[in-house]
């Protein structure tokens, strides 16, 4: 899928981005090992919320092999593209899942969340999905410095590209969003600098409290 579908916009694939390796690939590798690392006990239930083309959920799938794995995502063409390399995904609305409450061990938000104007509704139905201590993490861009690191990697239809983002998040607003959705916010720093103004995202990892 585009990484953004927002019409008359030049369409940039997720899995063609990756698979022209460089200093690309090594940073989407490092943000995913960064995202793993805050999965401290191995789940038996994992949802990746807004998963895209699945290159997030096929490392997933290898990580956790005994683990039952599941992507959603909003278009049909992400979908499609997710069967194509055999995993599974089915069509969604974050803000309304149908799935049953307190179903998942982990949920994984990653990239999703700068582009959703209904934030709210998405993070308490992410809460009533997951199982108490169930963990959420969320990862979210520094529009500015991707920009820069961008122009300064001479990727500079990259850099003009519009993501179609609708919300430029900070640390603070993070974590106050998830608190007021019911979360515990464990975890909440910068990639890949601990200086938030310098860095590419922001990640939270946070823990569904016990009611």
């Amino acid at each position: 899928m585009p990484v953004t579908d927002k019409p008359n916009t030049t369409h940039l694939y997720q899995r063609d981005q990756y698979a022209k390796g460089g200093i690309g690939r090594y940073y989407w590798d490092f943000r995913d090992r960064a995202i793993f690392k805050c999965i401290s006990v191995v789940p038996q239930f994992i949802l990746d919320a807004g998963c895209g083309e699945g290159i997030t959920l096929e490392k997933l799938n290898r990580l956790f092999p005994n683990a039952n794995i599941h992507g959603i995502d909003s278009l049909d063409e992400n979908i499609a593209i997710c069967k194509e390399h055999g995993l599974f995904a089915s069509k969604g609305d974050l803000a309304h899942l149908e799935m049953p409450s307190e179903m998942f061990d982990c949920c994984i938000l990653s990239e999703v969340i700068e582009h959703c104007e209904n934030h709210r509704e998405i993070l308490c139905e992410l809460h009533r999905v997951l199982k108490p201590q169930g963990i959420l993490i969320i990862v979210f861009p520094n529009d500015f410095i991707f920009k820069i690191a961008r122009l300064l990697t001479f990727k500079f239809k990259e850099a003009s590209y519009d993501p179609g983002h609708v919300k430029q998040w900070s640390l603070p607003e993070m974590k106050k969003a998830l608190e007021m959705a019911g979360f515990d916010v464990k975890k909440l720093s910068s990639l890949p600098l601990p200086i938030w103004p310098l860095s590419l995202h922001g990640i939270a990892m946070a823990v569904r409290k016990a009611s």
